[in-house]
């Protein structure tokens, strides 16, 4: 996969700079900085997919952290979280629709061969690296159980 979105997050952090936007430009900074951590950590430099999966962490944990805020009623925090969420959405691949999803399910139980809910680490295996950041993993993982469990039944 080639190197797309780590050049867009650099031209955007600078139209955020010239445009004085505060809240965007801190946002596009704390993504810059995950990228920047992961690739001095492992000492490589991240292509997109590596890039997606960065991302996608940061959204799981801003999901978290906006429902936590919403249930201590902490309205200027989750604000905050959803404009995060909306940002890194930006630099995402489309998410799939269900019928890709369903597709792709089947596909994967058909290559591997899963005949049943114990063969969901295979399919799961499989299917990651094709919708890494273009589908919910616990959706996936859900509807991959019930799909697997009606075979079985």
């Amino acid at each position: 996969m080639s190197n797309t979105i780590k050049p867009k997050i650099t031209d955007d952090m600078k139209s955020a700079m010239r445009a004085q936007d505060k809240q965007r430009l801190g946002a596009i900074r704390l993504i810059q900085a995950a990228i920047k951590q992961r690739e001095v950590d492992e000492r490589i430099s991240l292509d997109d997919t590596q890039v997606i999966v960065v991302l996608d962490k940061m959204l799981k944990q801003r999901r978290d952290a906006l429902a936590q805020y919403e249930k201590a009623e902490r309205q200027d925090l989750a604000e905050q979280e959803s404009f995060e969420i909306k940002l890194i959405q930006t630099y995402m691949p489309q998410p799939l629709n269900e019928t890709e999803l369903v597709e792709l399910i089947e596909a994967a139980i058909n290559e591997t061969g899963a005949a049943s809910v114990k063969d969901m680490g295979k399919v799961m295996g499989h299917l990651k690296p094709k919708v890494q950041g273009r589908a919910d993993m616990r959706a996936l993982s859900t509807h991959i159980k019930q799909r697997l469990s009606k075979d079985s039944a």
